[in-house]
């Protein structure tokens, strides 16, 4: 398979090169995925450039890129259910603590890392779910619902910023967004009910008016 690799830490333009590999096999509980898209997050930058803590020296002799991806399951590993293979899925953490992500024609990986795509949803979409999705879900959901609460999202028009408003309208929250004034229809489309510009000098008065006590 075709894939695009690294084996030392620096500049994507001085350290990444084309490569050609054996196509993996899925071991047990693995599912072998087409993959059709391979999302970069800047967590996969700064690992290619060698900034995580503690770390002086790649952890393993070749490295594919990139944790986030999407794409089609083509066979399975024994405990694997033979139905699966169709299935068209979103990829998360393919890169973490292992040596093979998702910049490749195929990864093998542990099926519970091949989350199904919902009719309606694209191969680009779910390729962007991963490590922004997982964040954002953390972040909005991780004590529980917030119906009834009202929550203040920095940077609407991020990423994990996004998909947190998202999270949140859906979990019944009233959602205060701050971003530029050239993304406010995007925060909107997101969901946010009160959008501000985040450069405005008088930013906090103005959220805090919307709630007079």
């Amino acid at each position: 398979m075709k894939c695009i690799a690294y084996s030392q830490f620096g500049q994507a333009s001085e350290v990444l090169f084309a490569q050609e590999l054996s196509r993996p096999v899925p071991q047990t509980n693995e599912v072998l995925i087409k993959l059709s898209f391979s999302g970069v997050n800047p967590s996969d930058a700064k690992a290619r450039l060698g900034n995580r803590p503690g770390i002086s020296e790649p952890e393993f002799d070749l490295i594919i890129p990139n944790s986030d991806g999407s794409g089609i399951i083509t066979s399975v590993g024994a405990k694997v259910d033979p139905s699966r293979v169709g299935e068209k899925v979103w990829v998360w953490n393919g890169q973490w603590e292992r040596a093979f992500g998702t910049a490749a024609e195929f990864i093998s990986l542990p099926s519970s890392q091949a989350v199904k795509i919902p009719n309606g949803m694209s191969l680009e979409t779910g390729a962007c779910l991963g490590i922004p999705g997982l964040t954002a879900a953390y972040c909005t959901l991780g004590d529980g619902s917030l119906k009834g609460k009202t929550i203040l999202v920095s940077g609407g028009s991020g990423s994990v910023a996004n998909i947190a408003i998202q999270l949140a309208k859906w979990s019944g929250a009233t959602v205060v967004a701050t971003g530029s004034k050239s993304n406010f229809e995007q925060i909107a489309s997101a969901g946010a009910d009160h959008i501000f510009n985040y450069n405005d000098p008088e930013l906090p008065n103005k959220i805090l008016r919307l709630f007079p006590t």
